[in-house]
C-alpha cells in the first residue's frame, strides 16, 4: 500500500500562490458574466447562434402579431447545401431562456443538418412577449413560418423536417395536428409530452404542481409581475432540480480548470442568463393544460374555435429523443403519450403514423440539444438518415446506433461514423421502460382537480386586490431583484466594490504559476469536493423522497379522491384519449380499396412489395438497404421521375397490402411483373442488391426471398454472377 505523501513547505507555498490566483481569475471571470449579460439583455434581439442568419418574416408584422421570427441560416464557408434536399427548420424552447441554442455551436442541430446539405432555418423570439398573443397565436403564427419554407423550397425532395427542443417540442407537435400537410419528419428532443407519466422514486419534478396547490401561484407570479411571468422563474426550477451542480460543481469545474474552461463556460451562461418573459394568459395555458392538466395526451386541449388537437392527426413521422439522464423530461415523459393514445401498435399503423424513437443511457436534458458528442452521433444521424425515417412503414420502432467501424457487411453503403437500423418495437417495450400504475394516475387526477379549486379561489377572492395593487414599475422592480438577476448585478460596473478585479486579474495573469499536478494539495481540494457534492446529493435524495412521499400521501387519501369526485374504481387509466367511429369507418373503407388494387400495377409496385415481404422479417430498417435504394434511383431515369413522397406512398400502399391479407398480396404479385425473363432476373437482382446491403439474408429472411424468386419465376434458374446483377442493375431494373 503505498504511502501518504507529506506535504513539504514548498507544496503549501506553491499551491497557495495557485489558490489565490485561482481565486482572482474566477472574479474575473464572474466580472465578464455579468458584462456579458448586461451587454446581451441591451440587445433587441438576442440570440446565441453561431451562424449568420438573415431575417425571413416577422412575428409582430401578422395578423395576429407575435414575438416569434423567422430567420435563414447562412451556411459558413465550406458547407454547400443541396437547394432539393428537404430544409430543415430548428425551433428553441421558450421556456425562460433566448433562443439559439439548436445553433449554439457548429457540432448542434443545426450544423449537422447544413453538413449533410439541408437548407436551415430557425424560429427564434424576442425577449418580451407582444401584448394580448397567445399559444394559439404563436402556432399560427408557425404555419405562416413554415409556409413560407415550403414556398423558398418547391423543388425540395419533402416537406421540412422540424426539429422541436424541449418546450418547442409540444408546441411543434400541437401545430402539426392542426395542419398536418405543413410537415415532414418531426424530431422532439427532450420533450414532455406525457406530464404526469414516470417512474418510483425517480425525477419527481412531476409532483412540484400537486406539492404547491396547483397553479394557483402560476396565476399570482403572473399578476405580481403586472400579467408578464418572468421567465427566471423557470430557470430557477431547473437549478432546483440539481442543487449539487447548481450550487458548486459549476463553479468549482471553473474554479479548478481556470486556464481553460472560461470560454466554455461564459458562452453557456450567455444562454443560460438569457432570461425571457411570457404573457399571463401563455404561461397558464402550459400550466393548466399540459403540466399540471395533462390534457394533450388525452385530446383534451381545444382551440379558441373548439377544434381538438388530437396528436393522432399527425401524418409525419416522429422521432422522440430521449435520454435516461435526464431529470427534467424522463423517457416516461417523452414516450408514454404513445401509450395515452394506443393500445396496441395495430392502432398506430391504423392512424399511418410512424414513431421512432431512441433513449440516451445517462445525458442530461440540457445535454440533449447542447452537447457535441449528442450532435455528432444522434442529430447526425437524424438528419443523414431523415429520408429513411420519413419512407418508413407505419408503426413504432426504436433507431439503434452501432459504431460504423464494428460493422463489416456493406461498409461502403455507410457515410458517417454510426450505422443507424430501425427496429420494430411494440408498446410494451416501452411499459418496459417504467411508468405509472393505476394509483398513481388517480392522485395526480386529485391534484388536477385540487389546482382547478385553488386557482378558481385565487381568482375570486385574491386575484381582484393584487392586480389592484401592483403596478408595471413596480412589477418591474421585482423582477430585477429576482436571485438569478442579482448573482449578475453583483459584479456588474455598478457594484464599486469590483472595481478592482480586472487589474488585479492581469496582474495574475502576467505571473500565473499553476500548481504541480501532483501537489498533495490538489489531492485534498478534489477531494473535499467531492464530499460537498456528496452531501448536496444526499440532500436531494432526501427532499426529493420527501416530496414523493407526501404526494403519494395527500393526493392518494381516499376520502380527498372521493372529495374530488375522483372514480376510484375504473379498471383503467382516466387519461385515455377517446377513440373515433369516423375514423374506423374511413380505415374500413381504405382497406377495401387496397384489396381490390392488389393486382393493379407494374414491376415499380412488385418489387416495393417484395422489398416489404422479406424485409419485414427481419424487424426493422437500416440505412444501408435505404442508401442501396438511393444510388439504384439515382442511376436510372426512369427511377429518377419517382420523386420520394411517391415514393413513400408506394412504399405505405404495399404494406398495408401485405398487413391485410399477406397470401392475396403475394398471389397477386406474378401479374405485376414483366413477361420477359431477363427483365425478371435484372429486377430480382436489383432487389437482392439492397436487401443484402446491410449482410447476408439468414433465416426467415432468407426462405423468404426463395419465394421471393419462385414468384418471380426464378426459383429454378442458377444465381446471377455478381458481374451480371450489376450489368442488370444498370439496365434500369429498378
Amino acid at each position: 500500500m503505498p504511502q501518504p505523501t507529506i506535504p513539504t513547505f514548498a507544496d503549501v507555498f506553491a499551491y497557495s500562490i495557485d489558490a489565490w490566483q485561482r481565486s482572482v481569475l474566477f472574479l474575473d471571470i464572474m466580472r465578464q458574466r455579468a458584462e456579458q449579460y448586461e451587454e446581451h439583455t441591451a440587445r433587441v434581439a438576442p440570440h446565441v447562434l453561431n451562424y449568420e442568419a438573415e431575417l425571413l418574416l416577422d412575428g409582430r408584422t401578422l395578423a395576429r402579431p407575435v414575438n416569434y421570427a423567422l430567420v435563414h441560416i447562412v451556411p459558413p464557408a465550406g458547407i454547400v447545401v443541396d437547394p432539393l434536399k428537404r430544409p430543415f427548420v430548428v425551433v428553441d424552447p421558450r421556456a425562460g431562456h433566448g433562443p439559439g441554442i439548436g445553433g449554439f455551436k457548429a457540432d448542434s442541430e443545426i450544423g449537422v443538418a447544413m453538413k449533410a446539405g439541408h437548407p436551415c432555418y430557425f424560429i427564434g423570439f424576442l425577449p418580451e412577449p407582444v401584448p394580448g398573443q397567445t399559444i394559439e397565436d404563436i402556432a399560427r403564427a408557425e404555419a405562416v413560418f413554415l409556409e413560407t419554407v415550403i414556398t423558398r423550397h418547391p423543388g425540395a425532395d419533402g416537406k421540412p423536417c422540424v426539429i422541436g427542443n424541449c418546450q418547442a417540442g409540444w408546441a411543434v407537435m400541437m401545430l402539426a395536428a392542426l395542419r398536418p400537410e405543413l410537415f415532414g419528419p418531426i424530431i422532439i428532443a427532450g420533450t414532455p409530452l406525457s406530464y404526469w407519466a414516470g417512474v418510483k422514486g425517480q425525477y419527481p419534478m412531476r409532483y412540484s404542481g400537486g406539492l404547491l396547490g396547483g397553479s394557483w401561484l402560476t396565476a399570482l407570479a403572473s399578476d405580481l409581475g403586472a400579467g408578464i411571468f418572468d421567465g427566471a422563474w423557470l430557470v430557477q426550477n431547473f437549478e432546483n432540480q440539481n442543487p449539487a451542480n447548481t450550487l458548486w460543481t459549476k463553479q468549482y469545474n471553473l474554479y479548478s480548470k481556470i486556464d481553460t474552461e472560461a470560454d466554455r463556460y461564459l458562452g453557456f451562461e450567455r444562454w443560460w442568463g438569457g432570461h425571457v418573459t411570457l404573457n399571463a394568459e401563455e404561461m397558464q395555458f402550459i400550466v393548466d393544460e399540459l403540466f399540471i392538466g395533462n390534457k394533450l395526451a388525452k385530446g383534451e386541449v381545444h382551440t379558441s374555435d373548439g377544434t381538438a388537437v388530437d396528436l393522432r392527426n399527425i401524418r409525419s413521422p416522429v422521432v422522440v429523443f430521449c435520454s435516461k439522464g435526464d431529470n427534467i423530461t424522463p423517457p416516461q415523459q417523452a414516450l408514454d403519450w404513445i401509450l395515452d393514445l394506443y393500445d396496441s401498435v395495430d392502432e398506430i399503423r391504423a392512424h399511418g403514423q410512424t414513431i421512432v424513437y431512441t433513449v440516451h443511457e445517462k445525458i442530461g436534458h440540457l445535454g440533449i440539444f447542447v452537447s457535441a458528442g449528442v450532435a455528432r452521433k444522434e442529430h447526425d444521424e437524424f438528419a443523414s438518415n431523415i429520408d429513411l425515417i420519413d419512407v418508413l412503414p407505419p408503426g413504432l420502432y426504436e433507431a439503434v446506433l452501432r459504431p460504423a467501424s464494428d460493422v463489416a457487411e456493406g461498409r461502403d453503403f455507410v457515410a458517417g461514423e454510426w450505422v443507424m437500423r430501425c427496429e420494430a418495437r411494440t408498446l410494451d417495450d416501452i411499459r418496459a421502460l417504467g411508468g405509472n400504475d393505476l394509483e398513481d394516475e388517480r392522485r395526480f387526477a386529485a391534484a388536477a382537480k385540487v389546482s382547478e379549486i385553488n386557482l378558481a379561489l385565487y381568482r375570486t377572492y385574491l386575484q381582484p386586490a393584487i392586480r389592484a395593487i401592483v403596478t408595471l414599475p413596480m412589477a418591474e422592480a421585482m423582477r430585477r431583484i429576482h436571485p438569478l438577476r442579482l448573482q449578475y448585478e453583483l459584479f456588474g460596473p455598478s457594484n464599486p466594490f469590483t472595481a478592482w478585479i480586472h487589474a488585479g486579474a492581469e496582474h495574475v495573469r502576467e505571473n500565473r504559476k499553476p500548481v504541480a499536478a501532483d501537489n498533495p494539495f490538489l489531492a485534498l481540494q478534489d477531494s473535499v469536493s467531492r464530499q460537498i457534492v456528496d452531501g448536496l446529493e444526499a440532500w436531494r435524495r432526501t427532499a426529493e423522497h420527501l416530496s414523493e412521499q407526501t404526494f403519494h400521501t395527500i393526493y392518494g387519501a381516499s376520502a380527498l379522491q372521493a372529495a374530488l369526485g375522483i372514480d376510484t374504481k375504473y379498471s383503467r387509466p382516466p387519461r385515455k384519449a377517446a377513440k373515433s367511429l369516423l375514423h374506423q369507418a374511413l380505415v374500413d373503407t381504405r382497406i377495401a380499396e387496397l384489396k381490390a388494387k392488389m393486382g393493379e400495377g407494374g414491376l415499380r409496385e412488385a418489387l416495393a412489395r417484395a422489398l416489404l415481404f422479406v424485409g419485414m422479417a427481419r424487424g426493422g430498417a437500416d440505412e444501408r438497404g435505404f442508401e442501396a435504394i438511393r444510388r439504384l434511383r439515382r442511376a436510372h431515369q426512369s427511377a429518377k421521375q419517382l420523386t420520394l413522397a411517391e415514393f413513400k406512398a408506394l412504399m405505405r400502399a404495399q404494406y398495408f397490402m401485405l398487413l391485410i391479407d399477406e397470401e392475396a398480396a403475394l398471389g397477386a404479385l406474378p401479374r405485376l411483373l414483366p413477361e420477359g425473363s431477363v427483365e425478371r432476373r435484372a429486377a430480382f437482382a436489383a432487389l437482392r442488391e439492397v436487401l443484402e446491403a446491410p449482410g447476408p439474408l439468414t433465416g426467415i429472411a432468407a426462405e423468404r426471398l426463395q419465394r421471393v424468386a419462385a414468384l418471380f419465376g426464378l426459383d429454378n434458374e442458377p444465381p446471377l454472377p455478381i458481374v451480371v446483377r450489376k450489368a442488370a442493375r444498370d439496365r434500369g431494373a429498378s
